[in-house]
């Protein structure tokens, strides 16, 4: 496993389109997330240890959130000839087997990351109403390797800024997990 910690892509930036299938085959666009009080982006795998251990946490994230206007949405942006356990059929699996109500979406080309600048799984990215990024960093403190307790403190403080109309806090903590697995034609210089 190689230990990575998000970009901390600049906020402000716009949420890239995207047009990805889920393991079922539907497809699921930008425009899809649309109308809002905010929109979290989540890069995750099925096979990393830090998404395992956050994933309990993220369905009671989106559960807690749903009748708040908040969208979520999973991409997995794995290279699965490298990494099979984090193809579409254990997407699946995993997505039902952690009580997921959003979509958890396929990046086969891994465009969608590339464009988000996701380097590690998990990678979070909340962006407004106006889908410009207001927040990207990590879910909380909780690793695998401490003893914290997994609450989301972190994404839910930057949520809940959004849903009362105020920017997150600008001292945002990288999140940190293991490398995407890029295919060999797409890693990136900065990955």
């Amino acid at each position: 496993m190689a230990l990575r910690h998000s970009r901390m892509t600049e906020l402000g930036a716009s949420a890239p389109d995207f047009s990805l299938p889920d393991p079922a085959g539907r497809r699921w666009a930008l425009e899809d997330f649309k109308g809002g009080q905010a929109l979290l982006v989540a890069f995750i795998c099925n096979h990393c240890p830090f998404v395992k251990h956050i994933a309990a946490g993220l369905a009671a994230y989106a559960r807690d959130y749903a009748g708040k206007g908040v969208k979520i949405v999973a991409i997995s942006p794995n290279d699965v000839e490298s990494h099979p356990e984090d193809g579409p059929e254990k997407m699946a699996e995993f997505a039902v087997g952690h009580g997921f109500t959003f979509p958890y979406l396929y990046d086969e080309s891994q465009e969608t990351a590339l464009a988000y600048e996701a380097i590690c799984t998990p990678d979070f990215f909340l962006f407004d109403r106006d889908l410009t990024l207001a927040y990207r960093g990590r879910f909380d403190a909780a690793t695998p390797g401490n003893s914290l307790a997994v609450t989301g403190a972190d994404l839910r403080a930057a949520t809940d800024a959004l849903i009362a109309g105020r920017a997150p806090a600008a001292d945002q903590a990288p999140s940190m997990g293991c490398s995407i697995k890029w295919k060999r034609d797409r890693a990136p210089s900065w990955a």
